[in-house]
């Protein structure tokens, strides 16, 4: 087969292809289960069933059938559910051992494909599931889910730290002393809407059934259609990684949250995998000198402009909506994928579930350049505003612009010592929607707005590195805490979804580090002694995450939601303010919003009086009881949102 023409041109005429909506992967029917692969360069193909998933020979080799359109079939007597099978691909002479990529189960370590009967995998009630309505505004929260359970201050049943399971257990607390609130009841009380699960597809580099102290975030895919072995309580027997995992998104549901995919789409984990060996040299871009492309700095790029390779990701992630009642995806270095793929991922999700009901967005950008073919577009930056206004990315100018690049350790934003940076801070009020602007989106549905994530250091540990010279990341300086206050008003006070990462609200650390994916568990783990040390600051963010659902002007997505921002004021270097028109809301028509990053107090151009205070530096429960403005001025290191019953005309 001539893959060189296939990487010149993106969506060739091929005769190979199968109908649009085939099914591939095993099925298990009552009577019968059918197997069916996609390998049209294969000469042979040659089905091995066992009884194990790691262990053994296998007790039944059978042929497939070729057919059209490069479909490989199998039909076997009997319902096959939990009989685990691989392949052997022939290709031009050479024979490939591979399991099935479009597996839907596997074994251990997923070293074999498991036949499964999906609905016997259901938790009880899983047929009435459904997520919480959609709030007024996304407020995700990035979580991991061996960081979410792993500490013993978390109170969690011992079985279950580090697992799926973990998360169905309600009524936590701080050691089990019923002090403080911890796992899923800290997530309702602090009042996110969506968690982004980090990687739950069964990745590479742990060991499913070895030390439960191995850790890696699961940016390394192997079977994308799979659940990850080691955070089920059992990863030897294929159904229960699944029941778990659907009992993990069932509870969050129940709990009044919806959840976010991680996906990984690419790469993989290495260039020898189950979709190169069975259709070799087709998921894959390469240079025009035959190495392969590698922008993720993987070793390998996925060639997602190619007709097969775009409806793989396309109905893998309607499976992972439709099976697991997935309410979300994000795109790791969605910047590799091209602009039509993405494109079709949106259409097909609206299509199935209505417009925007399920969240599309990623990182705009990959580690390096990839050789895309050529008419192909990049969905990154760049491309960002020509893309559907409901694919969303995340946004560093405003990431960068707030505490200073992510890329650079020493670097500084707004809140820790930036000079300069006034009418940059004021850009990311409107979401950077304006053009001619170095992010440059079409809509607030378009943008992420976040100042942390797992990557590079967290915020807490990069106001520390900026502004302590003794880089100590265990002291709660007072002055750093109202550093991390301001940077968290202005998080909540601009436009976009919103973003924020696990811990976040408490000054999580990691004691410095910026790259912990495979650090141990204990550097990673939430840390539930520090939340409630730092519960003060966990209070702010409660309290700017519920005024922020009441502030329709800041929760617009629309194109037309940059307009509202008006006003934009630079008092002095490190001053700046913003008003909002906020209608329709009942209370505050019109919303004014001060940053002050300097170190003394600054007047304000406005007549006290008039003027509700909603949130201070101190306090952003003040909307609560909203008083009348005293005295026309902000304090240092400090945010104020004001909000009056009249919008000026």
């Amino acid at each position: 087969m001539n893959f060189q023409k296939l990487q010149a041109e993106p969506s060739p005429t091929w005769e190979e292809y199968p109908p649009a909506g085939t099914a591939l992967g095993a099925f298990c029917d009552p009577g019968e289960t059918t197997f069916r692969l996609w390998a049209p360069t294969a000469d042979r193909v040659t089905l091995r069933l066992y009884r194990d998933g790691s262990r053994g020979e296998p007790y039944s080799t059978l042929p497939l059938e070729r057919g059209r359109r490069g479909l490989w079939t199998r039909v076997c007597p009997g319902d096959l559910d939990g009989v685990y099978y691989d392949y052997a691909v022939t290709v031009d002479g050479v024979s490939r051992d591979t399991t099935d990529p479009c597996a839907r189960a596997c074994g251990r370590n997923g070293l074999r494909s498991m036949a499964v009967n999906l609905r016997r995998t259901d938790p009880e009630g899983w047929g009435e599931d459904a997520p919480p309505p959609r709030p007024p505004e996304d407020i995700i929260y990035e979580l991991h889910v061996r960081d979410f359970s792993w500490a013993e201050s978390g109170g969690f049943f011992t079985d279950f730290r580090g697992k799926y399971l973990a998360f169905t257990h309600t009524g936590t607390t701080l050691y089990g002393e019923g002090q403080y609130p911890t796992g899923i009841d800290y997530l309702k009380r602090l009042g996110i809407t969506h968690v982004q699960l980090m990687p739950v597809f069964d990745f590479d580099q742990v060991d499913e059934g070895g030390d439960p102290t191995e850790y890696n975030w699961g940016y390394n895919p192997v079977h994308y259609n799979v659940p990850e072995g080691s955070y089920a309580t059992d990863p030897d027997r294929g159904a229960v990684r699944i029941r778990e995992l659907k009992a993990l998104v069932q509870a969050l549901h129940r709990n009044g949250l919806r959840v976010v995919m991680d996906v990984v789409y690419n790469h993989t984990s290495h260039r020898d995998s189950c979709l190169e060996r069975t259709v070799p040299g087709y998921y894959y871009r390469t240079n025009p000198d035959g190495s392969w492309s590698d922008g993720s700095a993987c070793g390998n790029d996925i060639a997602s402009e190619r007709e097969m390779c775009r409806r793989y990701i396309v109905e893998s992630v309607l499976y992972w909506a439709e099976e697991y009642h997935m309410d979300g995806f994000r795109f790791d270095l969605m910047g590799l994928l091209d602009t039509k793929t993405m494109e079709a991922v949106r259409a097909a999700l609206d299509d199935r579930w209505g417009r925007g009901e399920k969240l599309v967005y990623g990182e705009p950008w990959g580690a390096g350049a990839s050789n895309l073919a050529e008419g192909s577009l990049p969905a990154d930056t760049a491309h960002l505003s020509g893309m559907d206004l409901e694919i969303g990315a995340f946004c560093d100018a405003t990431r960068d612009t707030v505490k200073g690049s992510a890329l650079a350790l020493g670097s500084v934003g707004f809140v820790n010592g930036g000079t300069g940076l006034e009418s940059e801070a004021l850009r990311c009020a409107a979401g950077w929607c304006r053009p001619g602007q170095r992010f440059s989106a079409a809509a607030p549905s378009q943008v992420i707005t976040y100042l942390s994530a797992h990557d590079n250091q967290t915020l807490w540990d990069k106001l520390v590195y900026t502004l302590d010279p003794k880089r100590r990341y265990d002291r709660m300086d007072p002055k750093l805490l109202r550093v991390n206050r301001l940077a968290a008003a202005m998080l909540f006070t601009c436009q976009g979804r919103l973003f924020l990462l696990a811990g976040e609200e408490f000054a999580r650390t990691k004691q410095g580090l910026d790259n912990t994916y495979n650090a141990s568990p204990e550097l990673n783990q939430i840390d539930w002694a520090r939340a409630w040390q730092n519960r003060g600051l966990v209070d702010y963010y409660r309290g700017l995450i519920a005024l922020r659902k009441q502030l329709p002007g800041l929760c617009d997505k629309t194109a037309a939601a940059k307009d509202r921002i008006r006003g934009e004021h630079i008092y002095n270097e490190q001053c700046v303010s913003f008003r909002v028109d906020n209608r329709p809301s009942e209370r505050w028509q019109e919303l004014l919003i001060v940053w002050n990053a300097g170190d003394s107090p600054a007047a304000l151009d406005i007549a006290p009086g008039e003027w509700q205070v909603l949130a201070s530096g101190r306090n952003s429960f003040l909307w609560q009881k909203a008083r009348r403005l005293k005295r026309p001025e902000v304090g240092p290191v400090s945010a104020l949102v004001l909000g009056r019953q009249s919008a000026e005309q």
